[in-house]
């Protein structure tokens, strides 16, 4: 018999036989490339998918909106008569939701309970709720037609539930009988308005004074463990696949202020206004600001702030790699005053004046590198214009130092430059600058005064270095943005100019 013969050559084995036939002499076996469309690997931390939808969200609403608001507080004491709760009109959270999505608003998040425990549904888990309201304007379920709103306006939605309750004579008692009967129990009720809901806002406050059925005490505990956290995360995502938990629950952070910024530095995990970039958990950051002069809860001194205010809030957060929730309180009457909803329709005017016509399709884009396409991707520069958050520009292994040139056909007045990175690889860019030309030889730099080190999610460029006066605008023949430092390759998958 003749010695049996192996080959081995990409996939395929074959094998000789003296007794063999044709057909059976060879074996095909298909070909498994690792990597056939040579992607860049990743760069860790990466956001989960849930995160990544959370991001897309950009900019939101806050309608702090309870017992607080028929008292005057900000933090009710948990002792408030159930009665006193008693709108003077019956509350509307679509008004609330066409209100903001007037201004540019992809969703919003309703107060449900604060930590006075005054809950705006007929929850099973205490009597101090509606329930017991002192009107009939006041039995309309809030969380319910708050879900129902947004669906129908195709909006995001979610609900801030504070996990500190001053009213309940169970919290901080030395028990886990709050956290079991009451705060998990709440979150679980809030599920059935909804399952589709983008997030859950968790306070992190840590107890103090309060009523607590009457012991008038003070109690404190330790957020990090008395929440029972890893269990309610788990039960969130199980019913709820798509919802971050911000605050408690570990999935978004507090930027660091409620005044409305975010640093020029920004990663997008770690914590406070700039992040960390050796952290190892994705942790991107959310800017709480109010719209309202006075506090989060609707008062009667109150004014709405400026469109210029506005619109630095917006520059310094979303346009700083955060995302955006801007507080617009309802009145007694569980409305949005008139002064707020011109004031958004306003600012959705503003916003659609100055960043809603993309002038970066206009142009021809090159690249001085790019990456070798794969068996069902590329990675050119045009992928920045092609309106696909999915495609993206990469440069080979290695190479973290590369320009994008954008030359149009004619004089342009321009004023931003917005980048995006392909973030569900990792956020990677450390430094970057922007250049212009008027001649396509000779090329300026812009917005010097600006920080220009991470990119993130998204970064807008103020060409002027401003972001309160949005100035004549440069008339320019072509952008040039210069990736001079990052993590790993960087990936961009949209360049926007305006």
């Amino acid at each position: 018999m003749k010695p049996i013969i192996k080959a081995y050559a990409f996939g395929l084995i074959v094998a000789l036989g003296s007794s063999a036939t044709a057909q059976e002499q060879l074996t095909i076996m298909p070909q498994t490339l690792s990597n056939p469309d040579n992607e860049p690997a990743p760069v860790h931390p990466v956001p989960h998918d849930r995160q990544v939808k959370w991001n897309e969200t950009e900019f939101y609403a806050f309608f702090h909106y309870g017992m607080n608001t028929f008292t005057n507080k900000e933090w009710g004491y948990g002792n408030e008569p159930e009665t006193q709760y008693a709108p003077l009109g019956k509350p509307d959270p679509r008004q609330w939701l066409e209100a903001v999505k007037a201004a540019g608003m992809k969703g919003g998040i309703a107060v449900v309970k604060h930590h006075d425990g005054f809950c705006l549904w007929p929850t099973e888990t205490t009597e101090h709720s509606i329930k017991n309201c002192g009107n009939t304007n006041g039995q309309v379920n809030i969380p319910e037609a708050f879900a129902d709103a947004a669906r129908d306006l195709d909006m995001k939605y979610g609900f801030y539930i504070s996990p500190w309750d001053r009213n309940s004579a169970y919290y901080g008692d030395g028990t886990n009988r709050y956290v079991k009967d009451v705060f998990l129990r709440q979150c679980y009720e809030l599920t059935a308005y909804g399952t589709d809901q983008f997030e859950m806002w968790f306070d992190g406050a840590n107890g103090g004074d309060g009523y607590y059925g009457g012991a008038n005490t003070t109690r404190q505990i330790d957020a990090d463990t008395y929440y029972d956290i890893p269990n309610l995360r788990d039960s969130v995502h199980i019913t709820m696949p798509d919802c971050v938990m911000w605050g408690v629950g570990g999935e978004a952070r507090w930027i660091g202020n409620e005044a409305g910024w975010a640093g020029e530095t920004n990663w997008c995990f770690g914590s406070g206004t700039s992040g960390n970039e050796n952290a190892v958990e994705w942790n991107a950051g959310e800017s709480d600001a109010k719209a309202t002069t006075a506090g989060w809860f609707w008062h009667s001194n109150e004014s709405v702030r400026s469109l210029n205010e506005l619109w630095k809030f917006y520059m310094e957060t979303v346009g700083r790699n955060a995302t955006l929730i801007l507080n617009f309180p309802p009145n007694k009457y569980g409305v949005l005053p008139d002064y707020d909803v011109n004031r958004l329709k306003e600012f959705g005017e503003l916003l659609q004046s100055r960043l809603g016509t993309d002038l970066a399709p206009r142009a021809t884009v090159t690249a001085s590198a790019t990456r070798k396409a794969g068996a069902s991707r590329n990675y050119d520069a045009s992928n920045l214009i092609d309106g696909d958050k999915d495609t993206y520009w990469a440069t080979d292994d290695g190479v973290t130092d590369a320009t994008i040139t954008f030359m149009f056909p004619e004089t342009t007045n321009v004023h931003y430059v917005a980048m995006q990175e392909y973030i569900r690889r990792g956020q990677r860019v450390k430094g970057f600058t922007i250049e212009t030309t008027t001649d396509g030889s000779n090329w300026t730099r812009q917005a010097s005064s600006v920080l220009t080190t991470t990119i993130g999610y998204k970064r807008i460029i103020p060409l002027n270095g401003s972001t309160t006066d949005h100035g004549n605008g440069y008339n320019i023949k072509g952008v040039r943005i210069h990736i001079t430092d990052a993590k790993a390759c960087p990936l961009l998958h949209t360049v926007s100019i305006y």
